[in-house]
């Protein structure tokens, strides 16, 4: 980076509060237009070169339309448009059991082509990543309630989110699988434990056409860790974004499962715990990593230094490359995901704010024309500087526009509060209390 564009990102930490967040709400929208096939409604899944669309990223884009017309970055008609064209996409692309397909069962693979949409890498086909495509497309049926092609809009949400076998996707166990594969069927490595699917089992319960059992909630939750982890009694999961990318669609405010009412707390809370424990792990920075302190945090899934092991400042480092880390217990080896404070602005806006502050003053480099990069790692340096990812990622960046809205406005909260889908889900799952006592 140039030492204009050091100065310009160092500029954003002087800025009043609602001037902060306009412009990096706006950067972030910004991958959406930047890394987007316009003829069927794709997204990048990173911004570097010839990579293929990732069918979450998608939903994400679908949810942030909607505030980018709210906010007067985009027109109704331009956001429609798009709209339009990706629920066209995903309707008529090709949905069947061979391997260059687009789908199967109304689920989807979890790359594709950006051109043909067909399936590439030979990847799985991805029951949380169509969960997060589906959670952007219903949310696009809410915010379009007017006529014409807004009520197509409304149409296609319906009869996608109608097409989703969830109940296939149990395969016969008392809780979902995590993929399918068209070579050798259902992938047979477990997925336990609290993390980003709670939505996956609401959506899924709330189906009107194939829905899951609603005892496959409780199943699922019963693989969960309570635990006391620095201070704080948090349901269990390491990595940051497990805690975030419900919450994205789902108001958790106020309303509870079971589980959560044995333990008189819910899942917003539950997340402001554990990025409390995140702060506290950085305090305490119990492996010596450079910048780890009260305003730097943040470990998460994302890129990081190629897998190598070093000797720094008479320890022995261990790199991990791409990887999901996780704290207290790991993995960890300093990386940090710039864009992950910023993130948690509806759970706490001092920390989050003040965190992203004083990043963007001490290390300016991790912000590019007002986008974070993907990862961050001060303790291994490249060049005098520490070593920064390649680009960024759509998901982080449709995260933190839709974070940062919840907060400003809630709404996308308020959109998918009144979506009978959601709403039947979160009942089906046993959650009651707060909005959810309101007529919908």
């Amino acid at each position: 980076m140039n030492s204009r564009a050091n100065n310009a990102s160092a500029g954003l930490a002087a800025l009043p509060d609602e001037a902060l967040l306009d412009r990096l709400q706006r950067g972030a929208f910004g991958y959406f237009t930047a890394y987007a096939n316009a003829a069927n409604g794709l997204i990048a899944d990173t911004s570097r070169a010839d990579s293929p669309c990732s069918i979450a990223v998608v939903g994400f884009a679908l949810s942030c339309y909607p505030i980018a017309v709210e906010r007067g970055w985009m027109s109704r008609a331009a956001a429609l448009a798009r709209t339009l064209e990706t629920l066209r996409f995903f309707w008529r692309s090709k949905q069947d059991n061979q391997p260059n397909a687009t789908g199967f069962k109304g689920f989807y693979y979890h790359f594709l082509d950006m051109q043909s949409g067909g399936r590439v890498w030979q990847c799985e086909l991805s029951l949380i990543d169509t969960t997060l495509l589906i959670a952007g497309v219903l949310t696009a049926g809410c915010y379009f309630d007017g006529n014409g092609e807004e009520a197509e809009v409304r149409e296609l949400s319906d009869m996608l989110y109608r097409r989703v076998d969830w109940h296939w996707a149990r395969n016969g166990e008392d809780t979902v699988a995590q993929g399918w594969k068209p070579e050798y069927g259902f992938l047979h490595y477990g997925w336990e434990g609290y993390n980003e699917a709670t939505i996956l089992y609401i959506l899924g319960i709330g189906s009107p056409t194939h829905p899951l059992p609603t005892a496959t909630f409780a199943g699922w939750t019963l693989t969960y860790q309570w635990e006391n982890l620095l201070g704080q009694n948090v349901l269990y999961s390491g990595p940051l974004f497990t805690h975030l990318f419900s919450h994205a669609w789902i108001d958790y405010r106020g309303i509870r499962d079971a589980f959560m009412r044995t333990k008189r707390s819910d899942y917003f809370l539950n997340t402001q715990r554990a990025i409390a424990v995140h702060q506290e792990y950085a305090v305490r920075n119990p492996q010596g990593f450079t910048g780890y302190d009260q305003n730097f945090w943040g470990i998460t899934a994302g890129d990081g230094p190629d897998n190598r092991q070093l000797r720094q400042s008479h320890r022995d480092r261990r790199y991990f490359g791409y990887m999901s880390r996780g704290a207290p217990y790991g993995p960890d080896d300093g990386t940090l995901a710039p864009w992950a404070m910023l993130a948690t602005l509806p759970f706490g806006a001092e920390r989050a704010i003040g965190g992203t502050r004083h990043l963007l003053k001490n290390y300016p480099q991790v912000c590019t024309d007002d986008r974070f990069s993907s990862g961050f790692n001060p303790t291994l340096t490249c060049n005098g500087e520490g070593w920064l990812s390649d680009g960024c990622y759509g998901l982080d960046q449709g995260l933190l526009v839709m974070m940062i809205e919840n907060y400003r406005s809630g709404l996308i909260w308020q959109l998918t509060r009144r979506c009978p889908a959601l709403r039947a889900g979160l009942k089906g799952a046993g959650f009651d209390g707060g909005w959810l006592s309101d007529e919908g």
